[in-house]
């Protein structure tokens, strides 16, 4: 059962829950919402920020083991902080553009389909109403046209670059645009941020078997989201190993 909640206290903040209820409520729509559609639009967020967030996560890991210098630098600037929780996030400046660089070359979702809701014409092809359209985020996102070295991991071409994620820089849609971008995006970056952070301050990271950085198979098994096509197995030595120990007892 959805329920808004029935505190009086003006610090709370309303969240998407409360205001689809409102919605619901209100009949000020031209359509219905019932709570079927308020399930599916919450059940979708989590869903689609989870998936999107361990994907860009094992690129993230898989980026840095490949880039050694990377990983130091992102390191010692997490490892400045006493501890890591979400509110630290905000001062990682790197790391964020660690995580921009990751959904560059590896966007959760590869194809964004679209269809033309009238005629247009680019580039001389002419497009006619209802026709389907895919955007090849993949492709645009490793575009040499866009890019200087589009295919090298350099998390410091997004330093002092008003190029985000967010919808409005056609270059750069890991989360698709418009009113149908991946609802998920805020939880996500929640997600990678924190837990990107949390693993190289907690953890040192060395590939297995003697394996060089530049050796590392980065193969990609494009399908719904673009994964690993192998998983990725690495050796980890706890920074803290006395609070492993802690934490097992």
């Amino acid at each position: 059962m959805i329920t808004t909640s029935t505190t009086n206290d003006s610090s709370c903040k309303e969240d998407l829950v409360d205001v689809l209820l409102k919605l619901q409520k209100s009949s000020v729509l031209k359509f219905e919402i019932t709570t079927e559609h308020i399930k599916a639009v919450t059940s979708e967020i989590y869903l689609a920020g989870g998936e999107t967030a361990a994907t860009t996560l094992e690129w993230a890991m898989s980026e840095l083991l490949r880039n050694p210098k990377v990983m130091e630098k992102a390191q010692a600037e997490v490892r400045k902080e006493r501890k890591i929780e979400y509110t630290d996030t905000q001062k990682l400046d790197y790391v964020k553009l660690v995580v921009k660089e990751t959904l560059r070359l590896h966007p959760p979702g590869t194809l964004i389909p679209r269809e033309c809701r009238e005629r247009c014409e680019i580039n001389g092809y002419d497009i006619p109403t209802k026709t389907k359209v895919i955007v090849n985020v993949w492709a645009i996102g490793r575009d040499p046209d866009y890019w200087v070295n589009a295919d090298c991991f350099q998390p410091e071409r997004f330093h002092g670059s008003s190029v985000d994620f967010k919808g409005n820089d056609f270059e750069f849609l890991p989360f698709g645009a418009g009113r149908r971008m991946c609802p998920g995006i805020t939880f996500a970056i929640a997600i990678i941020e924190l837990a990107l952070a949390q693993l190289l301050y907690h953890f040192d990271w060395k590939l297995p078997n003697e394996v060089k950085p530049e050796e590392l198979d980065m193969t990609e098994n494009f399908g719904a989201t673009c994964r690993r096509k192998n998983d990725l197995y690495l050796n980890v030595t706890p920074r803290f190993p006395f609070l492993m120990e802690t934490s097992s007892q």
